[in-house]
C-alpha cells in the first residue's frame, strides 16, 4: 500500500476580477447584407433586432482579438500576467484542429507557462469557461484564470443564406477570475441536449470542405432554436437564480447570450424581471458573436453607464450542441 495522496486546496471564494473586450473596426449595416439575400432591413430588424454588426478584417485574427481583450481584462484586474495559471479560450472559429489557440494567447499576454486549452461549447462557451475557472480557483489548481470568448463567425457564414447571413459577427471578450473574500460567482447550471444537435451545426464536414476548397458554413433551423431558447432557457436561468440564492428583484443586470432580441424579451417576460433590472441588448449594434457575446455585452453596459462595479448580473449562454450554461456573477 502506498502513502496517502495529498489534495490541493484553493480559495474559499472566486470572483471575476477584471473584464476586457475587442470589437472589430469594420461596421457592416444591414444594407450591405441585403446585397446578397432576398430580404429587407425591416425584416431583419423585426426578426432579430440587428441593425449592424462587426466583421473582422484580415489582420483581426482570433489571436489578435483575444490578446487585445485579454490584456484589457488583465489591466482592469490589476493582476500581473505572470500570475495567470490557466488560460481557457471558448471558440468554434479557430479553424485549426490543433494546437489550441489558448497556448498562443498565453504567450502573447505574458503567461507563457500557464495551462492552456480551448473549449468548443459554441454560444455557451464563455459561461462554461467562467464555471471551470471558478472551480479551478476554489480547487487550488490555479490562483488566477484568464477566460476568453472569441469568434470570427464571418469566416463560416454563408453570405447567401437568407436565414443566417444577417446574424453572425466577430469579436472577443475576456475575464480574469481569481480568489475573493466573498462569493462573486454563483453555482453553474449547465448541460446539453444532443438530441437536437442538428438544429445549429456546421453544414459541411472538414473532408467535404477540403474537397470543395472552401471553409465550412454554419446552418441553423431558426424556429426550433427560438422555441427552445425562449422557454427552456428561461427555466435554466431561473435555476441559476435559485441555486445562487438570488431573487429576480435582487438582480441589477440580465445579460443573456446575444442571439436574438425576441428571445431576450421572451426570457425577460418568463423570468418576470422587474423594470429595475437592466437588460443587455448589444445584438442591435454587434450581431451574434457566439462565445464572445456576453463579455462584449457587459462591456457595452459598462461603457454606457448601465453597469457599474459591484452589480449583480445573471448571465446565460445557449447554442449549438445544444449546450447551455447560466450563473450569477458580481461585476468587478
Amino acid at each position: 500500500m502506498g502513502g496517502q495522496i495529498a489534495e490541493s486546496t484553493g480559495a474559499a471564494h472566486a470572483a471575476v476580477l477584471g473584464l476586457g473586450s475587442y470589437r472589430p473596426r469594420r461596421v457592416v449595416p444591414n444594407s450591405e447584407i441585403l446585397e446578397q439575400i432576398d430580404s429587407s432591413d425591416e425584416w431583419i430588424q423585426t426578426r432579430s433586432g440587428i441593425k449592424e454588426r462587426r466583421w473582422a478584417s484580415e489582420d483581426e485574427t482570433i489571436l489578435m482579438m483575444s490578446t487585445n481583450a485579454a490584456k484589457e481584462a488583465l489591466a482592469d484586474s490589476g493582476i500581473d500576467p505572470a500570475q495567470i495559471g490557466c488560460v481557457i479560450t471558448a471558440t468554434v472559429t479557430h479553424l485549426y484542429q490543433t494546437p489550441a489557440i489558448a497556448t498562443q494567447i498565453a504567450v502573447a499576454v505574458g503567461a507563457p507557462t500557464a495551462a492552456a486549452f480551448d473549449v468548443s461549447a459554441a454560444c455557451a462557451g464563455f459561461c462554461y469557461g467562467i464555471a471551470m475557472a471558478s472551480d479551478l480557483v476554489r480547487g487550488g489548481s490555479a490562483k488566477y484564470v484568464l477566460v476568453i470568448g472569441v469568434e470570427r463567425l464571418s469566416d463560416i457564414t454563408d453570405r447567401t443564406d437568407r436565414g443566417t447571413a444577417f446574424i453572425f459577427a466577430d469579436g472577443a471578450g475576456a475575464a480574469v477570475v481569481g480568489p475573493s473574500d466573498e462569493a462573486g460567482i454563483g453555482p453553474v447550471v449547465w448541460g446539453s441536449d444532443g438530441t437536437q444537435h442538428e438544429v445549429i451545426s456546421q453544414k459541411e464536414s472538414w473532408v467535404e470542405a477540403h474537397g470543395s476548397y472552401q471553409w465550412p458554413h454554419l446552418t441553423m433551423d431558426g424556429n426550433p432554436v427560438f422555441r427552445w431558447a425562449s422557454f427552456e432557457m428561461a427555466k435554466t436561468a431561473q435555476q441559476a437564480l435559485d441555486v445562487a440564492g438570488v431573487k429576480p428583484e435582487d438582480l441589477d443586470l440580465f445579460i443573456p447570450h446575444q442571439a436574438n432580441m425576441r428571445i431576450t424579451d421572451a426570457m425577460r417576460r418568463t423570468l418576470k424581471l422587474p423594470e429595475s433590472v437592466k437588460v443587455a441588448r448589444d445584438i442591435e449594434r454587434q450581431g451574434n458573436t457566439s462565445a464572445a457575446s456576453i463579455p462584449l455585452a457587459i462591456a457595452t453596459m459598462r461603457e454606457n453607464g448601465e453597469a457599474k462595479s459591484g452589480d449583480v448580473a445573471l448571465i446565460i449562454g445557449f447554442g449549438a450542441g445544444l449546450t447551455f450554461a447560466a450563473q450569477v456573477i458580481r461585476l468587478p
